[in-house]
């Protein structure tokens, strides 16, 4: 769990390239060149940041450049998948099940995370399903190596160089086992897949035994998990994400995020609840992963936090939606979308709509953010729904 993207699924921007890249952040971040000389640097930049020599030399000694990280790193192709079939894909009956049986058997630990960070339950518990299977699957990749194998990369090195210093500083305060210490490729660690940065920050002991031990701890997880939602910004008591029904005559280019309307001025539009009560008061916006005819939902304010978790719409929408199953929604109304693009067209599509002027970004065969809101001005110019959901007869028509 981290402010970029969790576990298998993460970061889809374009690569760096070059070797011994100096980067903009908060100090002058070396990377590629001779890997020892750069685990040098890095014990240098922990040693003048307050960490022992000998933390350093037993975190980073016998640290080597894993490639099956990166193949990982450049391998991401799980966000091609459409809302419906990664939804299917990741909230199965068995998660469903065990979701609802850890939140009654956890239900105490629970129930204090809300109580101090305001966080409900089946929020913690659908990104602890997605995560690791709540626990079952927390990856077997060594931390420190994935750490100095991404650090070390030219690709995100600002991101990573830093969560390699925190993993020495766990070192130094005994909570990672140089050679033992095993989770995600991106170096996440624990249940909840969090970064050493955001562990030591917002590590929290919940079962009272002095120590944060996210990988065999469930109270400790949770708890954890609850006080980074909190410091991303979550709302005590507000919806995250509401399924609806919507018109067939809406204003399609009022649709998206960033375009929000008070719940009030949805329902006053025709959109309705399928379960529960739209918030009258509260802002929100109008999501349709798959266009108009696909399933809709209303994203309120705690919806940005799942962004800040991951940048993928597909997931967040899969994690909210998920959670608003194990708090008792009903299943989404799949509807009929149209037919989407397969992966050859949507880097047509792609290409064609950077020759006209938009910002896309990568080439990538991904319906990202900007591609996103590229269909939808693209389809009002068109005089077609505007409802950004890219279809062969947008293509046929560009």
């Amino acid at each position: 769990m981290t402010r970029r993207i969790p576990f298998a699924f993460k970061f889809t921007t374009g690569l760096v390239a070059g070797i011994c890249l100096t980067l903009t952040s908060a100090y002058a971040q070396q990377c590629g060149g001779d890997f020892r000389q750069f685990l040098a640097g890095v014990k240098q930049e922990a040693v003048a940041k307050g960490l022992s020599a000998n933390a350093a030399d037993r975190t980073l000694g016998g640290a080597r450049i894993d490639q099956k990280v990166l193949a990982r790193d450049r391998a991401q192709g799980v966000f091609k998948m459409t809302f419906l079939d990664f939804s299917k894909r990741v909230i199965s009956n068995y998660r469903m099940k065990n979701g609802a049986a850890n939140m009654q058997k956890h239900a105490g630990i629970f129930q204090r995370t809300e109580n101090e960070y305001g966080v409900p339950a089946p929020v913690i518990t659908a990104f602890w399903a997605l995560e690791t299977d709540f626990g079952a699957v927390q990856g077997d990749f060594n931390t420190v190596n994935a750490l100095a194998t991404l650090a070390h990369d030219c690709r995100r090195p600002e991101l990573f160089r830093p969560q390699l210093i925190s993993a020495i500083e766990m070192v130094q305060n005994g909570d990672l086992d140089p050679q033992r210490t095993t989770g995600a490729w991106a170096g996440e660690i624990g249940m909840v897949q969090m970064l050493p940065e955001d562990i030591i920050k917002f590590g929290r002991d919940g079962d009272g035994d002095g120590h944060v031990k996210l990988k065999q701890s469930a109270p400790d997880a949770i708890l954890t998990a609850g006080a980074f939602i909190n410091h991303l910004g979550w709302r005590n008591g507000e919806p995250w994400l509401q399924e609806v029904t919507v018109p067939q005559n809406l204003n399609w280019i009022e649709t998206g995020l960033g375009k929000t309307k008070t719940g009030s001025q949805w329902a006053a539009l025709g959109i309705e609840p399928r379960w529960g009560q739209i918030s009258s008061n509260l802002p929100a916006s109008l999501l349709l992963p798959q266009g108009r005819k696909g399933p809709a939902f209303l994203a309120y304010p705690n919806f940005n936090i799942y962004l800040e978790w991951n940048q993928s719409l597909i997931y967040t929408t899969s994690a909210a939606y998920f959670a608003t199953r194990l708090a008792g929604a009903p299943r989404y109304n799949a509807g009929n979308p149209d037919q989407g693009l397969n992966d050859a067209q949507m880097k047509q599509l792609q290409t064609k709509l950077r020759a006209k002027g938009y910002d896309v970004g990568k080439i990538d065969g991904i319906l990202g953010a900007g591609t996103r809101a590229a269909v939808q001005d693209t389809q009002q110019k068109l005089g077609m729904p505007a409802d950004a959901w890219p279809t062969p007869a947008l293509l046929n028509r560009l």
